[in-house]
């Protein structure tokens, strides 16, 4: 069973991250979310809900994984992007070949890790679209993926981004049997 990690900073955008918790779970994907603070805190994110991590990062860092996602909301993709810990993590994920996905601002953090160099990738508009990246190429599309970079654009694509993740990690069939339940085709 495929292992995630969804680190979660205060003042994130909460529709992405219970969106991905949710979904992810669904699929029966092992769903570890770690706060970023010295103990077991509830997150206070954008729009005023409480999320309770399941653990601190410094324990899941102790924890093997098979992707990490990063929500975005801010200042919440800030406070990621500062954190030297996942800055880290997101080096030597990339460095073993592990899926690395985020959405909205959170793929600063993927700039500030070195990752988005000569890759194509997207993000909330007025993100990555002004940063200066070598060789990038910026996308519209609700989610780009570029080898193990997997980036979104935000709160409404929030659930895509979450599909094409279970689909990434777990085949075509599983992300049916998560989608066709949810109505999402209206």
């Amino acid at each position: 069973m495929s292992k995630i990690l969804i680190p979660l900073a205060q003042r994130c955008e909460e529709l992405e991250a219970v969106t991905l918790i949710d979904l992810l779970r669904r699929a029966r994907f092992e769903v570890v979310t770690a706060g970023l603070e010295a103990e077991v805190t509830p997150i206070l994110a954008a729009r005023g809900t409480r999320l309770l991590p399941d653990t601190t990062l410094e324990e899941a860092l102790k924890q093997t994984f098979d992707m990490i996602v990063l929500p975005g909301g801010l200042p919440g993709a800030d406070y990621l992007n500062q954190d030297a810990r996942i800055i880290n993590l997101l080096t030597t994920m990339a460095r073993n070949d592990k899926y690395i996905a985020a959405i909205c601002a959170a793929p600063r953090a993927l700039v500030t890790a070195g990752l988005l160099a000569g890759k194509r990738a997207t993000s909330y508009p007025g993100t990555l679209d002004k940063m200066t990246i070598p060789d990038f190429t910026f996308s519209n599309d609700a989610v780009a993926v570029d080898g193990k970079i997997i980036t979104s654009r935000g709160p409404g694509t929030a659930m895509e981004f979450a599909l094409t993740l279970i689909q990434l990690l777990g085949g075509e069939k599983r992300r049916k049997e998560v989608e066709e339940p949810l109505l999402a085709d209206g």
